[in-house]
């Protein structure tokens, strides 16, 4: 299912909501994704300098199939700012792309920038490094997580372009 959206107009919309319903993130992600327009309900991991959780949540089927049509999630992933390894590279990517993930956001790294960049799927991350994590089955799903001081909620719903990511804790298109 192929959503259109401006954040622009979301927040034109919903600028008066309260921070409990409509939330702006800060302008300090990256793309580094094919898909530069994306939106679907979040699911959350936190983990730090482990993806173990993020493999497995990529691995996993990304998306919903509902009456309207199938719809990608958006996996938001609390790396607590990390700029020391990459929690996304390009096998992982790939994983996401293959399963129907609309996106990802990383409050952390990736790498294999040139690997990422033609997969449809939409990724921010604060920057890339070349560094891959430890692996070491850490980390925590589906709880609320804290990205650059906005809260976010497993099935909130995510939208990202070209002006920036918001959050709302409904399904605004």
């Amino acid at each position: 299912m192929k959503f259109k959206f401006a954040t622009c107009d979301l927040c034109d919309a919903h600028k008066n909501d309260p921070v409990e319903r409509f939330r702006v993130l800060p302008p300090v992600f990256r793309d580094f994704g094919a898909r530069r327009l994306f939106c679907g309900p979040v699911v959350t991991v936190k983990c730090f300098e482990d993806n173990t959780l993020v493999k497995a949540a990529v691995d996993a089927c990304g998306y919903e199939d509902t009456p309207e049509g199938r719809i990608g999630k958006v996996l938001v992933v609390d790396g607590a700012g990390s700029l020391r390894r990459a929690l996304l590279g390009g096998n992982l990517g790939a994983a996401a792309a293959r399963n129907g993930w609309a996106g990802v956001l990383i409050d952390g790294c990736v790498r294999d920038v040139a690997e990422l960049a033609p997969l449809d799927v939409g990724i921010r991350a604060l920057a890339s490094t070349p560094m891959p994590t430890e692996k070491k089955n850490q980390g925590l799903k589906d709880l609320a997580v804290q990205i650059q001081g906005v809260w976010m909620k497993p099935g909130e719903w995510l939208y990202a372009d070209a002006d920036g990511i918001v959050v709302s804790d409904r399904r605004l298109v």
